[in-house]
């Protein structure tokens, strides 16, 4: 598919959902008996459960890559570099016929969803432990090709299993949607559960053919701009919606080591770590799991990881001076949706972070994530301190029914779709059946 095709893509899905919304909003101020107005609950659930899956652009336009249970740490690591992939579901392989994988179910197929990030960092964190353990004189020399030398001079940790990763980092392969299900039921998945993307499966044979970001549905949402249950929620300030880290944020110090950084970086549940001035404690850059493929690339950081500070670290990124950046603004939510690329060129500086303040609202924080294609924003005071982290589940989950109004009760697809999620509702609000 070249740029050609994929625009006309891109112009097609837009226009469908555009002709969607205008129905919507013509349809939105009569309800089956005529007159009344919709409240902004089902004016919701009607929006969401009228746009598909293969409407949103680029679901399908790339091959998925498969790792399998039998795969070591080191091998997926050096396949997902090699081929420029963030992540890739783990396929179970069992001696099956054809005919008997065919009629496979989606949970048998796959035990869960790895990424790049993760792995490196869990590796870091085991040789640390191993260097520890001997009192610092286990470490070893780092050579050309360096991280992948070093896996394979620690075979306790690069022969490890993907599969054995499951405690530390995997989901479970039963947050999926099928290709004719609706941003709803994506939403419902997003919105409960600590995951970045969701892959879309072939009901025929449950192949995985795609995935759908959290980018790209805040994308797909702020097209809703101008009808009214949208407007009601993205006009607000952030002063006056509630969210999980709006007075936390996980921090290091510029003069800290790299080292800590990526350790503070592997606790962080929002995939990105501040770094803050001792001085002045204001926001200097931050360090994303995004940004771990640097690590791979360059031996010396590798190398030099407990001496290299965390403000040297950020100021190391060049631009992207060779791309245009405007194709990107034109094709909109098609690369967030339908590629899972390692080297994210979109994504601002690491000492650049995206900011905003309790002043602005919602919508203006969805814009500047969606055009940065960030998956967070840090709140600063008029000081430019960090006083809190707003991620794109943050802002899935003001859309998220029945969040905003109790008066959604679980019929039709919202319980057919929450029964699929392990979810009920109660006193208005999701609640996990477990």
């Amino acid at each position: 598919m070249d740029l050609r095709d994929i625009e006309n893509v891109m112009k097609d899905s837009e226009s469908g959902m555009m002709e969607k919304k205008e129905t919507l909003i013509s349809n939105s101020n009569k309800t089956e008996h005529g007159n009344q107005d919709f409240d902004h609950g089902t004016a919701l659930q009607l929006f969401l459960d009228h746009i598909p899956i293969s409407s949103i652009p680029g679901i399908k336009n790339s091959s998925v890559l498969e790792l399998r249970t039998g795969d070591s740490v080191r091998d997926a690591i050096h396949m997902l570099y090699e081929k420029d992939v963030f992540g890739a579901p783990i396929a179970d392989v069992l001696d099956l016929d054809e005919s008997t994988s065919a009629t496979r179910r989606f949970s048998d197929k796959y035990i869960g969803f790895i990424d790049f990030a993760s792995m490196v960092l869990w590796c870091l964190e085991e040789l640390e432990m191993e260097e520890r353990h001997t009192n610092g004189n286990g470490g070893k020399e780092i050579k050309k090709n360096g991280f992948i030398t070093m896996l394979e001079q620690n075979p306790d940790i690069g022969q490890t299993k993907v599969s054995e990763l499951a405690k530390s980092f995997l989901w479970d392969p039963f947050f999926s949607v099928q290709l004719d299900e609706t941003l709803f039921h994506v939403m419902l998945l997003l919105s409960k559960h600590r995951v970045q993307v969701v892959p879309i499966i072939e009901r025929s044979n449950s192949n995985i053919t795609g995935f759908i970001t959290q980018n790209a549905v805040v994308q797909l949402l702020l097209k809703s701009s101008g009808l009214e249950w949208f407007d009601s929620i993205a006009n607000k300030a952030l002063s006056e919606i509630r969210f999980e880290n709006e007075e936390h944020v996980a921090y290091v110090y510029g003069d800290q080591s790299m080292a800590d950084a990526l350790h503070t970086l592997r606790e962080s549940q929002i995939g990105a770590t501040a770094v803050i001035n001792r001085g002045t404690k204001k926001l200097i850059g931050s360090i994303r799991r995004s940004d771990i493929h640097l690590i791979i690339e360059n031996d010396n950081l590798l190398r030099n990881r407990k001496h290299l500070t965390a403000e040297e670290f950020i100021h190391m990124e060049t631009d992207n001076e060779d791309f245009d950046l405007s194709i990107e603004q034109d094709l909109g939510a098609l690369l967030s949706s339908g590629t899972l690329c390692l080297r994210n060129r979109f994504l601002p500086r690491m000492d650049s972070p995206v900011t905003n303040k309790k002043t602005d609202t919602l919508k203006k924080v969805m814009k500047k994530i969606a055009e940065t294609k960030s998956s967070f924003s840090f709140l600063i005071d008029d000081m430019q301190q960090a006083t809190g982290v707003l991620t794109l589940r943050d802002i899935i989950i003001q859309f998220a029914p029945p969040c905003i109004d109790s008066s959604i009760n679980g019929g039709g697809f919202f319980e057919s779709a929450l029964q699929q999620t392990g979810c009920h509702v109660e006193k208005g609000t999701l609640a996990s059946n477990h």
